[in-house]
């Protein structure tokens, strides 16, 4: 990778709640050369991968999502949190660190077997990223790749990714 993303990301310190290191991003968006690293990086990684559509989760998801959609010359959906979507629904339980919430897609965004890559802004423990490949796979299609930007490791959100979900590829950038 021809630049180093983690001089983009910037941790905010007790956020969104006491104790927390909140990895803020958006320096990464701000920045022209690396926010084509990123796409770039990503774009190598999925076109292997041969998606269909591109599934972003919101909110971050949707800016590297709608990228790289474009980069693939792919159409795009998304996953949001419950009745933000206008249309019939799908949805599942998305617990995450901070709360029980619980996830959204439209009921026609994917086909059955259509193969669908998931991105994200940050892996953390693995539940939001589950509950979106559970949400998609409930709408019949494949999940081919789950890629974000940021994995904390030492939250374990890849290896909780890969023990609910074995045969997903994960992916990201940077890791903490």
């Amino acid at each position: 990778m021809a630049i180093d993303l983690k001089q983009f990301i910037l941790e905010v310190k007790d956020f969104p709640k006491p104790g927390v290191g909140f990895k803020d991003i958006t320096p990464i968006v701000q920045d022209a050369k690396a926010f084509k690293c990123v796409i770039d990086e990503m774009a190598a990684w999925a076109r292997k991968r041969k998606p269909e559509i591109i599934v972003g989760i919101e909110s971050r998801g949707f800016l590297f999502g709608a990228a790289l959609a474009h980069e693939l010359k792919l159409g795009m959906t998304i996953i949001r949190k419950k009745g933000k979507l206008p249309r019939e629904t799908v949805s599942v339980e998305a617990p995450n660190e901070y709360a029980v919430e619980h996830f959204e897609i439209h009921r026609d965004a994917l086909k059955p077997g259509q193969r669908a890559l998931i991105v994200d802004d940050l892996i953390a423990t693995g539940s939001s990223s589950t509950s979106a490949i559970n949400l998609v796979g409930k709408l019949g299609a494949t999940v081919v790749g789950f890629a974000a930007v940021v994995e904390l490791s030492f939250l374990g959100g890849e290896a909780n990714i890969k023990k609910a979900y074995p045969d997903v590829e994960v992916f990201y950038l940077v890791r903490y």
